[in-house]
C-alpha cells in the first residue's frame, strides 16, 4: 500500500471564526477582558463548589457551605453569561445565537436552566438535599461541556489569528456585519 505523504492529503479549510470586523470589534471592547477574568473566577469558584458537593454527597456533611457554593456558582454564572451576551452583541450585533457561537450559546442555556432548576428546589424546599445535590452535579456537568467548547472556540480564534492576515479574510461575512 502506497504510503500518503502529509503534502498529498487534501486541505480542508474552515470558515474563520471572525471576519476582520467582527475580530477589530472583538479586540476594541471592554466586554472581552470581562470575559477574560470571569471565565476563570468561574472555573475556580466550580472547582471549590464541586469539591464540596462530592465531600456532601459521600459524607452527608457540609450541606450548608456546599448549598452556598452552589450559589455562589450560580451567580458567577449570571454575570459571566449577562456579561457574555452583551460581548456578543457589541463583537457580532446580535445578543445570543451569533452563528459563530451558536452551538455554545444552546449548551449555555442548558447550564443555566439546571442552576436555576436547583435554585428553584432550594428556594421552595420542594426537594431534598440529596435531589438538589443532583441537580447542582447535573449542571456542573453540563457546565464542563460548555467550558469545553469555548476553549476550542478560543483555540481556533488564536489559530486564525497565527494564520496570514488574509486567511480570515471573508468578504461575505465582513458585508453582513
Amino acid at each position: 500500500m502506497p504510503r500518503l505523504s502529509p503534502q498529498a492529503l487534501p486541505v480542508t479549510r474552515r470558515k474563520p471564526l471572525y471576519s476582520r470586523a467582527e475580530r477589530a470589534r472583538r479586540d476594541a471592547t471592554v466586554w472581552t477582558l470581562v470575559q477574560a477574568i470571569l471565565a476563570p473566577v468561574q472555573f475556580l469558584v466550580f472547582l471549590v463548589s464541586l469539591g464540596l458537593v462530592l465531600r456532601f454527597v459521600a459524607t452527608g456533611e457540609g450541606y450548608a457551605i456546599a448549598t452556598a457554593s452552589v450559589v455562589a456558582k450560580t451567580f458567577v454564572l449570571y454575570a459571566i453569561m449577562i456579561t457574555g451576551a452583551i460581548w456578543e452583541k457589541v463583537v457580532f450585533g446580535r445578543y445570543l445565537f451569533a452563528p459563530a457561537f451558536f452551538w455554545e450559546d444552546v449548551v449555555s442555556m442548558a447550564v443555566i436552566a439546571l442552576h436555576t432548576a436547583y435554585l428553584v428546589l432550594l428556594l421552595t424546599g420542594s426537594a431534598g438535599p440529596a435531589a438538589e445535590m443532583g441537580v447542582a452535579l447535573a449542571a456542573y456537568a453540563v457546565y464542563l461541556a460548555n467550558a469545553a467548547q469555548f476553549l476550542w472556540k478560543l483555540r481556533m480564534a488564536r489559530l486564525d489569528a497565527g494564520a496570514a492576515p488574509d486567511a480570515a479574510h471573508d468578504p461575505a461575512r465582513e458585508a453582513a456585519a
